[in-house]
């Protein structure tokens, strides 16, 4: 059967630090269950590929340091298929490796890559539009990216704009460009012209044309892919080679997608967020009457209005006269900062040292 031929990769070693310091270092966003579902976003994310990808035929690649969270969180997945990254070296050297080790299984495999941070709305849409893409790049040497509908002109998201529809395939599109986090004027005229979408970082691809792109496209990875592949075949897959640290730190997008001639984008019929930012969180959450955003937190709100509070569990927030902040508590740090200013976050996140 040809679903028999797919395959998911989960990329979870991403440290979260804009999230910081509920996503600290030790515990990055992923492992965690931010809006009190119940699962951590690792588990809903392989909660969520399971419905439509045989539990056996999905991967996890993550840093060392987060390697028994894994484990403790997903003990349902075969060992090997949980591949270990010495290093950081963005999605491209995750990717790489991964569909290396997916190909040895299955040299046919069609392979959904998607980040484990990701809040996704109508799951059986969602599943029906990446089972599209993985039939598509069955039967067509093309990469697909998936995109949505922005709601707002976000600064902090990737965009993508469409070109020509895909003859006799719906929702279907050549891609005329990439851009990665505008500025607020454009993103406003990208919302306003109507052929852009949010770049969700959902990737299908069939192994032997990602490989073909890497070799192709990365003159970086022109000695390292034949390296990997042998790798592969005499070694234990699930611990990535010791060259792994020396390979350039890239994006899939910069490297491959935004230099390929063969790629696609899908035109997604699920709702989608990033849970990347405090601000992007904000507008992306369930909010009260007055805007307020409590993740998994009791409150007693008095005169507050669009504010964002996390705390851990068992501890009560109580506040007057509060607007656009963020209030966000773990282990020894409380944040208490204007919800719109990054900046701040970032340098408290320096100064105090405390991963």
């Amino acid at each position: 059967m040809e679903n028999n031929h797919n395959y998911c990769l989960i990329l979870a070693g991403g440290n979260g630090s804009r999230l910081w310091p509920v996503s600290r270092s030790t515990r990055p966003k992923q492992f965690m269950d931010l809006l009190g579902t119940g699962r951590t976003m690792l588990q809903q994310t392989f909660d969520r590929v399971a419905r439509f990808i045989r539990p056996d035929h999905i991967y996890v690649s993550t840093n060392v340091e987060y390697l028994p969270l894994v484990y403790e969180q997903l003990p349902m997945v075969d060992d090997l298929h949980i591949l270990e990254e010495p290093v950081r070296r963005g999605t491209l050297a995750s990717t790489a490796w991964g569909t290396v080790v997916i190909a040895k299984e299955d040299p046919e495999a069609r392979v959904l890559v998607t980040p484990a941070d990701q809040l996704i709305v109508d799951e059986t849409a969602f599943a029906e539009d990446m089972l599209n893409a993985l039939r598509f790049v069955g039967r067509h040497d093309m990469l697909v990216t998936t995109g949505v509908r922005p709601t707002r002109p976000d600064t902090g998201y990737g965009y993508i704009q469409l070109d020509n529809p895909v003859e006799g395939c719906r929702d279907m599109y050549r891609v005329t460009s990439f851009t990665e986090k505008p500025s607020i004027e454009f993103a406003r005229i990208f919302m306003e012209e109507g052929d852009f979408l949010w770049n969700t970082g959902l990737l299908c691809f069939s192994v032997r044309v990602m490989l073909d792109n890497l070799y192709m496209l990365v003159p970086e990875y022109q000695l390292e892919i034949p390296r990997m592949m042998a790798e592969a075949e005499c070694g234990d897959p699930k611990l990535v080679p010791e060259f792994f640290s020396s390979l350039p730190n890239l994006n899939v997008d910069v490297s491959i997608l935004e230099r390929s001639d063969n790629v696609c984008v899908l035109a997604g019929h699920f709702g989608w967020a990033d849970v990347g930012t405090w601000q992007g969180l904000y507008c992306d959450a369930p909010a009260d009457e007055n805007g307020n955003v409590l993740l998994n937190t009791k409150a007693y709100l008095y005169e507050c209005a669009n504010n964002i509070i996390r705390l851990p569990s068992g501890r009560t927030a109580v506040v007057k006269g509060l607007t656009d902040y963020v209030v966000a508590e773990e282990g020894e740090i409380l944040m208490i900062t204007p919800r719109s200013d990054a900046a701040a976050m970032r340098r408290m996140h320096t100064d105090t040292k405390f991963g």
